[in-house]
């Protein structure tokens, strides 16, 4: 099973603490952690840790903070293809501050900006999944995957969705997401995904079909990243489950056993194995 994931890496420093920090207040961490994130990402260690080829096309760069989130992503059995690897300047930063009685966490992030990342290579996956982040590379790849299933990580709506969307099968959006009209259906989408958080996930199809899954009831001690890894956990999905539910009754499981555990990796090796092809 080969997934190519294409968009998004930060590298994200992550301090725990007892109570989310108020304007002005200093606060001890808990914990502290430094790894690769951004959507792209989180969904390509989701993938490799279910046991996929993993290949992520990012941009990173020469700068000594690239050089952790590649060490980081390669541990991860990721491979990483960087389309600008001389580039001088830091890759995005995000801190991350994660309240240890709930998981609950706030973000502060600078997303890739200005990039003219593309790709002209041809597509060997079975799946691809992109976040947008970078709008060209999103749109090369998307153009280039033929007859291969293209997931959309639609966190928030960016002006490249305008172009995007008639090429993409599958658009997994978050409850925020918000879409100028037309709908998604009638620019070309043919599946539309929303989760909700803890709340059902809803799903509708360009042909009539609709429905929604239950998301479990689980003691989340860590929610970052939660939503990637969800969407990393549909993209395998999508080559192996015939249905939509099914899709998306997988993705949820993965996602409730990643929010069970503390810090961005410790989840992977819970879900190590599980259903492999």
């Amino acid at each position: 099973m080969r997934v190519l994931l294409a968009g998004l890496c930060t590298v994200d420093l992550v301090q725990r603490v007892d109570e989310l920090p108020a304007p002005g207040e200093k606060v001890q961490s808990l914990q502290v952690d430094v790894a690769a994130g951004g959507p792209a990402t989180n969904a390509a260690v989701t993938a490799a840790a279910l046991g996929a080829e993993a290949t992520l096309l990012t941009v990173l760069g020469a700068h000594p903070l690239a050089a952790l989130a590649r060490a980081d992503l390669e541990a991860c059995g990721v491979r990483v293809v960087d389309l600008s690897p001389s580039l001088a300047d830091p890759p995005p930063v995000s801190a991350v501050a994660v309240r240890d009685r709930d998981g609950e966490r706030t973000v502060v992030s600078r997303n890739a900006a200005g990039s003219e990342a593309t790709w002209t290579g041809s597509i060997d996956a079975d799946v691809v999944l992109v976040d947008g982040h970078h709008p060209n590379l999103a749109l090369s790849v998307a153009r280039a995957a033929g007859d291969v299933p293209v997931v959309l990580d639609a966190g928030s709506w960016k002006p490249v969705l305008d172009e995007l969307l008639p090429l993409v099968d599958i658009a997994a959006c978050s409850a925020h997401f918000s879409a100028p009209e037309p709908g998604l259906h009638q620019r070309g989408v043919p599946t539309v995904i929303t989760t909700a958080g803890p709340g059902p996930v809803r799903w509708s199809t360009a042909d009539g079909g609709s429905g929604e899954v239950p998301v479990a009831d689980v003691e989340a001690r860590d929610t970052l990243g939660a939503g990637d890894v969800w969407h990393g956990a549909l993209a395998v999905a999508v080559t192996r489950e015939r249905t939509v539910t099914d899709r998306i009754r997988f993705a949820n499981e993965v996602a409730a056993e990643r929010v069970r555990h503390v810090g961005p990796r410790s989840w992977t090796t819970a879900i190590a194995g599980r259903n492999r092809t």
